[in-house]
Parts: structure tokens; sequence; C-alpha cells
């Protein structure tokens, strides 16, 4: 019993630990690095983000991710510090696994 205890106060904690995400640059980051970088934000509504954006020019506020369809302000506020109009990610990183080089 005791064990199960302490397995669900690990559970827990490791659950209620936020992800840290990249700041991302919406004006130039990929669908990808905005669905990687931003809760609430999959990939179809990223795509939208980009669309949006080929379509009026970059973003002139946060705020103005609010005008696409199925982002609301919620969802706007709760991503606040993890937008930039201006630097952050613009690409999702790639990291491989550390490989054996052929000479080894």
């Amino acid at each position: 019993m005791k064990i199960v205890r302490i397995l669900s106060i690990a559970f827990f904690l490791l659950a209620a630990t936020p992800v840290l995400a990249d700041v991302v640059n919406i004006n130039k980051a990929d669908a990808a690095a905005l669905a990687e970088n931003l809760n609430g934000i999959g990939m179809v509504k990223a795509q939208e983000i980009v669309k949006y954006r080929d379509t009026h020019g970059k973003f002139e506020s946060i705020e103005e991710l609010s005008n696409i369809k199925g982002i609301g302000e919620k969802t706007v506020e709760k991503n606040r510090d993890n937008m930039s109009l201006s630097k952050g990610v613009t690409q999702v990183e790639v990291r491989v696994a550390n490989k054996p080089s052929r000479d080894e």
C-alpha cells in the first residue's frame, strides 16, 4: 500500500511539472515549430497560423492570433510568454541520438 502511495505522489509531481517550451517567433516559424512550442496548438492550427500570416502579412501583435478560427483569447493568453513577434525559434531542432562513427 505504501508503494502505491509513493508511486501516486511521484506521478502527480511529474504530471504537474510544466513542459518548458522555447519562445517561438510567430512571424517566421514554420508549422512544426509552432505546434511543438505552443500549448493547445496542434499541426492543423499551426498550419492555419502560417496560412493566415502568408495571406495577411506579419503579425502586428500577439493578440492578432485570435483572428484565426479555432484560436481564442484563452489560447493566446496561456501562450503569451512563449511567443514573440521578432525573436525565438523558427524551426524544430532535429535531435539525433549519438551514433558511433564508422571509424569506431
